[in-house]
């Protein structure tokens, strides 16, 4: 019988994201300034000049950036390599410790290269990752990248990711014109509707400022100073819980893997040659309290039996070892407020479900793009044009930026289970679907991994996978006795 429900669904889901897509891809403009613009924000500070010039007490800079994380090292680096002086101030130069930014896709892998910056993922213990593994209720599949064409040593990395930024943040360092710092921006210091730099608190708490023609703030999810540039809508869908798996092999050598699990999915992947993470997908807000023993319960008789049984053991012992971490997963769509002299980038302008490993991808993508718009500027400070130019990196980041942002949110609500009927086809279809391999796993692989990021190609491949799920519906063909019942209400949900 067809289950005209989960037949609504699908439909709607294909608009829905036609629909969202839509939205991502379009280039939207706020141009902030004058009289009329938008008030200050708490975070911005007018600046107070002599005989009209800005001067900075610690010397003059052509940018500076606020935040040396995956985002700010790797652009401080670039735009050291291309001759400007920059000034990166860091809250914390020591070396960070987090449970996510561990994935670097294959496509961000090769923004690296172009940076030349692939040199960060050696001597950290880094681990090659050629792929994907899906499980569901029992059955498995592989996904490989398709890297046919690519030199050899293109693939992912996964590694810890404060080994991974120190070595970002010496690689900037050794640059001459780039002056690392460690200090917390408090405010922005904006005259007539223009950034003109930062006032910040050094490592000693002596209160400073500094100025430059462009500030760049790459201050990641915490960012205290994105209100001033941007409409910030961070939604929270779920929480990662965290651990480290010790001596054990995953099923798939060098791959992700990701179970299909209830109530949402389950990662694992290395992160050294003996550690494997671990990230377990909690819905909502609310997680079971680790103090009180109700998450070493929750892990034990919810998630363990659904891990795979090749690395359960090694699943407990890390449960009982008590290392547990959380982190909160936020989505953030980019909704800048263009402001003259200033940007957003990394974490602090744009996030997604970390579900697929995207962000270092999209910053690192942005970055280039950033790059490629600022080399024919000589002198920053001419800026009329400069503002003009840093309004195009808006456009110019959305079709990798919105195809990744896009695919992470869909998948993430296809792959958690559901006790609709609908949905769960849905989840169903999608992973019979991938199981097919060939094109039809390569397509969905090759924009996940940031190799082929192109909203058309997303699309079409979220049109197969819908019409892969009504055909199975569909078959076998409604009977006589159905014929003659009333027609079932579809419906739709969005």
């Amino acid at each position: 019988m067809v289950d005209y429900c989960a037949f609504g669904w699908i439909l709607a889901a294909v608009l829905g994201l036609a629909i969202a897509l839509s939205f991502f891809v379009s280039p939207r403009r706020n141009r902030r300034g004058g009289a009329d613009s938008t008030p200050r924000s708490e975070g911005v500070r007018s600046s107070s000049t002599t005989n009209g010039e800005c001067r900075s007490v610690d010397g003059d800079a052509d940018v500076i950036i606020v935040g040396a994380g995956v985002a700010g090292s790797a652009l401080a680096h670039t735009l050291g390599k291309d001759g400007r002086l920059v000034h990166v101030i860091e809250r914390d130069l020591t070396e960070p410790d987090r449970i996510v930014g561990e994935l670097l896709q294959p496509g961000g892998y090769l923004k690296l290269i172009e940076l030349g910056l692939q040199d960060c993922v050696e001597e950290i213990d880094a681990q090659k990752v050629y792929g994907y593994a899906l499980f569901k209720d029992g059955k498995n599949t592989q996904l490989s990248y398709p890297l046919e064409k690519f030199q050899s040593d293109v693939s992912g990395r996964s590694f810890h990711n404060g080994r991974f930024i120190q070595r970002m943040r010496e690689k900037a360092a050794s640059l001459p014109n780039v002056r690392l710092e460690q200090g917390t921006v408090t405010s922005l210091l904006e005259e007539k509707g223009t950034i003109k730099g930062v006032q910040y608190k050094s490592k000693n708490g002596e209160e400073k400022t500094a100025y430059a023609p462009l500030t760049i703030v790459c201050d990641g999810c915490f960012s205290n100073l994105r209100r001033s540039l941007c409409k910030p809508m961070v939604d929270v869908p779920s929480c990662f819980v965290g651990l480290v798996l010790e001596n054990c092999q995953l099923p798939f050598a060098n791959h992700g893997h990701v179970v299909l699990g209830d109530p949402s999915p389950i990662l694992f992947y290395p992160i050294s040659s003996t550690e494997i993470r671990c990230l377990v997908d909690v819905p909502g807000q609310k997680i079971p309290s680790i103090s009180n023993g109700e998450m070493e319960k929750y892990l034990k008789t919810i998630v363990a039996p659904q891990v795979p049984p090749q690395i359960h053991d090694a699943f407990i012992a890390a449960i009982d070892k008590g290392n547990i971490r959380t982190m909160p997963n936020r989505s953030m769509p980019a909704a800048p407020q263009p402001t003259p002299g200033a940007l957003l980038m990394g974490d602090a302008f744009n996030m997604r479900h970390p579900l697929t490993g995207g962000g270092m991808t999209v910053a690192l993508s942005d970055i280039v793009v950033l790059r490629n718009l600022l080399k024919p500027l000589k002198d920053l400070n001419d800026a009329p044009t400069l503002c003009k130019y840093l309004e195009s990196f808006y456009t110019l980041r959305k079709p990798v930026a919105s195809t990744i942002n896009t695919l992470a949110g869909a998948l993430y609500k296809v792959f958690c289970a559901s006790p609709d009927q609908a949905r769960k086809e849905m989840r169903q279809a999608c992973f019979d679907y991938l199981s097919l391999g060939g094109i039809f796993s390569n397509g969905p692989v090759s924009l996940l991994s940031g190799l082929n990021p192109r909203p058309l190609s997303l699309v079409l491949h979220f049109f197969a996978v819908a019409i892969y799920g009504v055909g199975r519906l569909l078959l076998p063909f409604p009977s006589q006795q159905m014929k003659q019942n009333k027609t079932p209400s579809i419906h739709i949900f969005l």
